[in-house]
């Protein structure tokens, strides 16, 4: 039986959403420099916002429906995903500061796997047997390609040196990020097939759209209202740095608008898996500009995310 376009179209959204989630955070490392981290995640939302708005606009008043019916499980659903994304970013900022960082991001990789959990217990979204291979063996690539120079020995010294300063707090800090990432991805999920049950037929494209929308108007005021609350020369250093934060805020919503859509789609484990895509994207951009070549250990971890990709696209 052929597929409908539908049932591949996540793909290409996906492989685009990471690479415009590439060049957003290239432009935001400039920014978390000059603003610091919480400040330059909210330029991410506060000026992707308009660009959000008015997809949503011209997809309602150009010929793609009027305005859907939303109700409270949407709003749940959607809450939560705006609010563990956020909260992420926290837990992830806590984990760095336990004096390793390659620690920090290695426990945070394990949002793919926990996505498959999450999805399965709030969504009963079970992954099948090649799904489940896919998103182990590109999980254990990432990991590999975010090991030190010195490879396991040098995380297992890094993790020797952290013991006794730390350590639990680390584990638990970069597990929850890699928990709240993947609490974001099911929020967004299970928002998006709520829109789909209150209204009958509704496009992928609509739902994405209106997602990004609310999370982004949502995340605005909540990170905005609290950083303006601790520190209130925030505002002014935000508006000075307007013209990287164009360009951090748009492409984070052209990312934002392409992840709601495959949402809308396909299963968020199958979205997760194939977005680390974009860990290939960055190693491959750095090896070509540094024209560096491959460790056994970097070798063995690109193979792992290929076959994870190849796998997740594969699993019909």
């Amino acid at each position: 039986m052929t597929l409908s376009w539908i049932a591949w179209a996540w793909i290409p959204l996906t492989l685009w959403a990471a690479l415009a989630q590439t060049a957003r955070n290239a432009a935001q490392r400039s920014l978390t420099a000059e603003l610091g981290t919480l400040a330059a995640t909210l330029v991410r939302f506060l000026y992707g916002l308009p660009l959000a708005t008015a997809w949503v606009a011209g997809l309602t008043f150009w010929g793609a429906g009027g305005i859907p019916q939303f109700n409270g499980v949407y709003a749940a659903w959607l809450a939560m995903g705006a609010l563990t994304q956020v909260g992420a970013t926290a837990f992830l900022l806590l984990a760095m500061k336990e004096r390793n960082f390659v620690l920090a991001v290695a426990y945070s990789k394990t949002e793919v796997l926990q996505v498959a959990l999450f999805s399965a217990v709030l969504l009963h979204e079970l992954p099948g047997p090649l799904a489940l291979g896919a998103m182990a063996a590109a999980t254990v690539g990432v990991v590999l390609l975010s090991l030190p120079p010195g490879g396991w020995r040098a995380l297992r010294a890094g993790s020797s040196a952290t013991a006794g300063q730390g350590s639990g707090r680390l584990v638990v800090y970069g597990l929850a990020s890699g928990a709240c990432f993947a609490l974001a991805s099911v929020g967004f999920r299970g928002a998006s097939l709520a829109l789909a049950d209150a209204n009958a037929g509704v496009a992928p494209w609509v739902a994405g759209a209106w997602g990004v929308f609310w999370a982004q108007l949502l995340q605005s005021v909540v990170l905005g209202g609290w950083l303006l609350a601790r520190q209130p020369g925030v505002a002014g250093a935000i508006a000075r740095a307007w013209r990287m934060s164009v360009v951090a805020g748009s492409m984070g919503a052209v990312a934002s608008i392409a992840w709601f859509t495959a949402y809308a789609m396909r299963p968020a484990s199958d979205v997760r898996t194939l977005g680390l895509v974009e860990v290939l994207y960055s190693y491959l951009v750095s090896r070509r500009v540094f024209r560096e070549s491959l460790t056994r250990t970097e070798g063995a971890g690109l193979a792992l995310v290929v076959a994870g990709l190849v796998g997740i696209c594969a699993q019909w």
